[in-house]
């Protein structure tokens, strides 16, 4: 009896951390997959066309968006992000579970869609620090971080709607509490139905003294 994968979308205030995280978590566990996005920004630093993100013109992105090619797609900061549908679909029927690290209007576009994946938030254990971590990338203009800031005021309104709030403050810990919400979310009795009944088969068969 094959294991199911999971589809799992991480969010969590710019600068918290989720990018560093997911990659900790897959280089720690091979369970995953992470999904890789789509976007209209362009690449920082280090950024790989195909490792990080597929960085699309706005025109070929809006061409996605029209074929269909995207499971959710939203604008933040004057840019497109989205989810390709073909990639999360192929590893979830291998049995892998896949990490989307999107933001809040794509996590609502994802539960609608698959009201079984589990949603994660995170965040930094106070706002100093995510100002502080924003400030210390030192890729983007302080209006940018300004404008990262006032949008993560919005976003800390629909925190509710996720599963888990992890606190991004030591590195290890966080990745660690992450795969222990997901192991246990495996063992869930509505993702066993299948086991459940192989189970109470049986039992009715040796009740039986088969």
């Amino acid at each position: 009896m094959s294991r199911q994968g999971i589809l799992i979308v991480v969010s969590g205030f710019s600068g918290a951390g989720k990018g560093t995280i997911m990659k900790e978590l897959l280089g720690k566990y091979e369970q995953y997959a992470l999904s890789i996005s789509a976007t209209t920004r362009a690449p920082r630093p280090g950024e790989r066309e195909g490792v990080e993100y597929f960085f699309k013109s706005r025109e070929a992105f809006e061409q996605m968006i029209t074929k269909g090619e995207l499971i959710e797609y939203a604008c933040y900061v004057n840019n497109y992000y989205g989810t390709p549908k073909a990639y999360v679909e192929k590893k979830l029927k291998e049995g892998q579970d896949v990490i989307l690290e999107i933001e809040i209007q794509g996590a609502r576009k994802i539960k609608e869609q698959f009201p079984d994946a589990v949603l994660l938030f995170v965040t930094t254990k106070d706002a100093a620090t995510l100002k502080e971590r924003l400030k210390k990338r030192g890729t983007e203009e302080l209006q940018v971080i300004e404008q990262r800031l006032s949008r993560a005021v919005q976003e800390s309104e629909g925190v509710e709607e996720y599963d888990y709030l992890v606190i991004n403050d030591d590195l290890n810990t966080c990745v660690d509490q992450i795969h222990a919400i997901i192991e246990s979310e495996h063992q869930k009795t509505k993702r066993n139905r299948e086991k459940i009944e192989k189970i109470r088969e049986e039992l009715k068969d040796f009740s039986k003294g088969v």
